[in-house]
This record gives structure tokens, sequence and C-alpha cells, in this order.
């Protein structure tokens, strides 16, 4: 256990109201919270203990083994080991949570979202000890929870809802039937799901039983039920959906709507609220079906009604999801609230700060989410150290949640996101010109993210025009991932950087030698009617480029690359091992932070971020060549596998299943490039894999 000075208690709390009206709580339904436990990690955890915090609670946290130097058990007061890497053995065990809240003396549990925020059984058991759960009830929980009962809720709630089949029938057959009556495409989606986790789509009829399979597979995985249903899926939709609140009393209130369409692999990447282009009748009205939805299963606490958005703005009840969203800060942004410290109010019994009329929507707000995972490679997921990690300046208009600082390690075993950085504007394009001018100072070194994409995305005409759907990122496929190449400025600039971190070495090593008469030395004699010129080969991604130098002394340079040339001078300062490199390349003025890492240069313009390289020497590149295996199928992340397709000596066709790995809580089918025979299985369910090791060994055949 780890603990630290303990802040000021909170003995008692009275909601001072516009007006003057006072809401004062009951002393018999009133339970103040001294002291939080938070049963999560990351940025939500520390997110959790400031609110804490500025409301006079201790606070404790709890922590798996590689979680163990995480910010969030730092930012704590107490901190509590619960086990392994493997969140089923730590984060997923309500028993040892609630070990540590008997120990640590804690009278509440903020599960914020993820891991048991949503777990009936975990908030029963909070109930049956006395313990406060900072979440609705446990039956609005399971009502929300099982698709098909809240469809049915919803419904006779006189919300709109999507029909389908939520029967109790989950024989392949009979749901291929439904399917079938419901014409496709359909959504196949898990009755406890969420998060994108055990859903699927199928297209066409011949997709449909491998889909139910792999969605299956993974509920299994998530939530340890396979209990599927059948839904029409709309295409092009928006997914929008609507913050609510409830309290003990039995006021209900929506915090107006979040525009959450941008997606990819079925989870969000970036967010808005408002949603753009509604009139405020239907955000009326959509705000009004989300209140109903809470009233109707009894909810208290913050939740989140989702809907999906037809393309005439008629909307459809899709899932409720019983705890604080990712992207609750958009919404605090738009009613300069505390959503997090309205859930600690209403959990201790008090009634809902502000009423419907007292809500007011100003302004407009984006959250983009930072993550390691490669857009390039069908996003796949990434782990690894943060080598370099520097972010915009927050301010009251800029908002960074984070769970990691410079140094620390984005985890396997957990979700991949970085940071959410949010902006809000006086309205959508301000607010949007923000976002974008933040994403060009978020700089990382270490691993790959989607920051250059959020760029592309959040500058793409469509996304600037509020055009938004779903199927935003397929339909702008081409858009969204030019096939970009770097500029000859790009590779002027990253020459100049490395000249002028050659001479402040220079001058770094003749200081230190304190030998002021180093023929090094740039300070002792000039060179008299001499030019001196050199070439820097530079790589960066598929373009390999020399640049020609000649140095015209006085700090002017002459470039050239692929014959042209450029007029170069500039200047490079060292801030905490980040170079602010300033150039000037034919008269025009760019400015870019620079971080070296061994033969890499990052080079972080507005437009992005670019690594490029310089080649190793001939005799180095014989060193370390290592051999390569041909044939089979290599991890393309880290990750454990879950399920081995294949055995030794059997034939494969191209696109044939060979193995299941799961990393960051996703399931990826690696198949077959090509006909072959399968030599040697590598590894077996449940080993631990890191990304490019071959999985599967295999004899290539010719196709027929």
């Amino acid at each position: 256990m780890r603990t630290r000075t303990s802040p000021l208690l909170l003995q008692g709390w009275r909601i001072l109201r516009p007006g003057g009206t006072r809401f004062q709580h009951a002393s018999a339904s009133c339970r103040p919270i001294s002291k939080l436990l938070i049963a999560n990690r990351g940025e939500i955890a520390c997110r959790v203990v400031r609110t804490a915090r500025k409301m006079g609670m201790r606070t404790v946290a709890v922590y798996s083994e590689p979680d163990k130097n995480s910010m969030h058990v730092t930012l704590a007061d107490e901190a509590f080991h619960i086990g392994s890497a493997a969140s089923q053995e730590s984060y997923l065990r309500g028993d040892k949570i609630l070990d540590v809240v008997r120990r640590s003396g804690a009278q509440a549990v903020h599960p914020g979202y993820g891991f048991l925020s949503e777990n009936v059984e975990f908030a029963e058991q909070c109930a049956q000890e006395g313990i406060i759960f900072v979440g609705p009830p446990a039956t609005a929980i399971r009502d929300m929870g099982i698709k098909s009962t809240s469809k049915m809720i919803m419904s006779e709630a006189s919300v709109p809802v999507i029909g389908g089949y939520h029967g109790a029938n989950q024989s392949d057959g009979h749901l291929r039937q439904e399917a079938e009556k419901i014409g496709f495409p359909v959504m196949i989606k898990a009755v406890r799901g969420g998060g994108g986790k055990g859903m699927r789509i199928a297209m066409k009829p011949e997709e449909f039983e491998a889909q139910l399979e792999s969605a299956r597979r993974e509920a299994i995985k998530s939530f340890g039920d396979d209990v599927m249903l059948i839904e029409k899926f709309v295409q092009r939709p928006r997914h929008v959906e609507v913050q609510v609140f409830g309290d003990h009393h039995g006021n209900y209130v929506y915090l107006f709507e979040r525009d959450c369409s941008v997606q990819r692999r079925h989870q969000k990447i970036i967010e808005e609220a408002p949603a753009p282009g509604l009139t405020w009748d239907i955000r009326r009205s959509i705000g009004e079906a989300a209140v109903r939805a809470a009233r109707a299963v009894g909810y208290v606490g913050a939740g989140t009604v989702e809907f999906i958005l037809d393309s005439s703005h008629n909307f459809y009840f899709m899932e409720m999801n019983t705890r604080l969203q990712v992207e609750h800060p958009i919404s605090e942004m738009i009613t300069n609230t505390d959503l997090v410290e309205w859930q600690l109010r209403v959990a201790a019994g008090e009634p809902l700060p502000l009423l419907q009329d007292e809500i007011k929507l100003s302004g407009h707000s984006f959250e983009a989410r930072i993550y390691a995972e490669d857009p390039k490679g069908d996003f796949l997921p990434g782990a690894g150290p943060l080598k370099h990690l520097s972010t915009p300046l927050p301010s009251q208009h800029v908002r960074i949640d984070t769970g990691v600082r410079e140094g620390d390690e984005v985890s396997v075993h957990y979700d991949p996101m970085i940071a959410k950085l949010v902006v809000w504007g006086h309205d959508r394009a301000h607010a949007l010109n923000s976002l974008t001018a933040c994403l060009a100072h978020y700089n990382i070194v270490g691993l790959n993210t989607n920051v250059n994409f959020l760029m592309s995305l959040a500058s793409h005409p469509s996304f600037v025009a509020g055009d938004v759907s779903t199927d935003f990122i397929p339909d702008h496929y081409n858009e969204l991932f030019p096939d970009k190449k770097p500029s000859q400025q790009l590779f002027c600039q990253t020459a100049l950087a490395l000249i002028l971190e050659e001479e402040q070495e220079g001058v770094r090593a003749i200081a230190a030698s304190q030998d002021p008469t180093s023929p090094f030395n740039p300070r002792t004699i000039p060179r008299i009617n001499h030019v001196f010129s050199r070439t820097i080969n530079l790589k960066c991604e598929n373009a390999d480029e020399s640049v020609q130098v000649e140095y015209l002394g006085s700090g002017k340079y002459h470039m050239t690359v692929n014959g042209t040339s450029f007029d170069v001078k500039g200047s490079l300062v060292c801030n905490n091992n980040v170079r602010q490199l300033t150039a000037y390349i034919d008269g025009c003025v760019s400015r870019s932070h620079i971080v070296l890492e061994d033969r890499d240069i990052h080079v972080f313009t507005q437009n992005g971020g670019w690594r490029l390289s310089v080649p190793a020497p001939k005799f180095e590149m014989e060193i370390g060549k290592a051999a390569g295996v041909t044939g089979g199928a290599v991890a393309p992340m880290p990750g454990v596998v879950e399920k081995v397709f294949v055995t030794p000596g059997q034939t494969v066709e191209a696109g044939d299943p060979l193995v299941v790995i799961i990393a960051m809580k996703m399931e990826y089918v690696i198949k077959a490039a090509s006909p072959g025979v399968v030599e040697k299985v590598l590894f077996s369910q449940g080993d631990n894999v890191a990304k490019n090791t071959p999985l599967v060994k295999m004899k290539e055949t010719a196709e027929n």
C-alpha cells in the first residue's frame, strides 16, 4: 500500500442554484463521501482523482503489476496492488476491489468506464455491503445491458427502436433465418456488448456464419456471454448520443447530444458536441426521448442513450451505456459542468445541481482520441515506450485528459489510448480550427500514433462541412490516406537541423575540452575563398533523397534536392531535448520541432509529423542483417494467441484463417497470404507474442 498526505475531508455539501435557491439534502438520505476508491486505471482514474480532490475527498487507487508506476497510482492518496497484468486477474476482480474497499475504509467506489462499470454482480455486491456504487442501480444496468430487454423497455416508453430479432433461439440456422427475414445487410451484436465488442456486420448471406462465429468468440472473451441479437443495418447512419442524468429524488435532465459518427473498428475516434446540422426541435426531441429512456429504468447518475440517426434525421434507440462515457468532456465543455462532481453528489444522495431549463448550451467542443496505433495498417493497435511526449498547452478552452507521461509505456494488456485532446470554441468553425492547431503541437516519439491521421480527418472538406456518418473513413479513404510524399523543403529542413546540431556539438566539445586553439573550433581561422560541400543522404518512408549542401559562410547554405536548388539558413534552439528549428528556405520561414533518436530525425511541422533517417553505413547493415522468415504468418502487433486453426501437414488456401490473436481487447484473425502446407505451428493458445513474431511456418505452393 502507498499513502501520502490526505486532503481535507468533505463533511457536507449544499448546492447554491442561480437566483439564491438552495438545494439541501435531507440528512436521512445523504451519505457524505470522505474517501473514494477508483476501480479503474489510466486517464479516467486520473480524471476522477482530480475532481474528488477538488471536492475534498481522499482517493484510493488500485493497480495491476505493469501499472505500479502509473500516473493514477502517483496521483491518488493511497494505492493497492490487486494482481497481474491480465484484467481478469486484476481490474475485473470484484472480490479484490471490495477487499481494498474494506482495508482502506473507502465509503464509495467509482468504476470509471469499462472493466466493472456495467457489471451487475459488482453493483449488487456493493449495495449488499453498504458501499456506495457511483453509478445506477443494478436493475438499470441489468435491463440496459441485455439488448433484447432494453429494446422492449424503450418501445414501451415510446422511444423509437429499430426492429430485429432478440429471441432465445440462438441456433445458427435460426439466426440465419431471422437475418434473411430482416434482409441484408444485418448487424450481429452481442446482447451484453458495448464499445464495438462482439459486433459484426454481414453485408450478404454468404458472410453470415463466419461473422456470427467471430462475434460470439469475441463476446465470450469480453463479456462471458455469447447470446446474439440481429438487427437491420442502417447504411451511412450517424451515431448521436445524449448525456442524461438522474438522481434519487426523481429528477431527470439531458445535457444535449454528442455526434460520435467518425469511427474505426466500430470504436469512436473523434467526437463533437453538439451534433452538427440538428434543428432545435430535433435536439429537444432526441433529448426528451433520452430522458424517457432513463426514467423508464429508474436511472440514477450519469448515463448515455445512444441513437442511430438516418439521413432524414429520424432517430432510433441503439443502446444505453449505464456509466460515464469516454467522450463526456465535450458535454462538460458546452454546459460548463463537471459531470464527475455531479456523479459524486448524486451518489451521496443530493438532488441534481441544475434542472433542465437551467442547463444552457454554449459554443462547440471536439474531442480527439490520441491512440498508439497504425492508421495505415488498418488501425492495428501498438504498444511501447513514450520516448518523447510534448503536448499543446492546456488552458480554459484546451483540455488534455491522460494517464501517461513521457517515459511511460503503453501496455499491450490494455486500451492503447494515450490521451484525449478536448477543445472548445464559440462556434464549430472556431473549435475545429483550435483542434487542428492543437493536434499539430501533439508530438510523440517511440511508437506509431494516429495524430497525423486526425489532422487529415479534421481538415477534410466533408468533415469541415459537418457531413459525417459511421462510414466516413471508408467513404473518404483515398483522401484520408493520400500517397503523400515528403517535400523537397522537408529534406532541406532536416539537413539544416543536422548541420546546426553538428555545429552545436562541436561548440560543446570545444567548451568541454577548454582548448580554444582546436582546429575544429568554428571561431578560429575563417576559410578564405573556399566553399565546403558535402552530401547528406536521407530516407523518409519509401523516399530516398541526397541533399547536396554547399557552405556559403555566415550561416548560409545552398542546398540541392533532386535537381532543385534552395538558399537556406536558420537557427536551432535546444529546450529539454526538443530542438526548435527556424528555417528560411528561399525567403520562406518555417518552424518545426526536431527530436533526434539514434539515426532517426523526427520533424514535427504544422502539417504533421515525419520520421526521416540517416541510412546506416554499409558495414553496419551487413553486420545487422538477420535471416528472414519466408512463408507463413507473423503477428501484426503484440498480443496473446487466442486460437490456432491449423496443424503441421495441413494444406491451406489463400485467405484461410491460421491464428487468432487478442491485442488491446480486440480480436484479429491472421490469414494465409497464399496457398501452402503448414510445416510448423510456433505458438500455442495463451502464449504472448511480440510484433512481427513468426506464428506459423509454411511451405508455399503454386496457385492453380
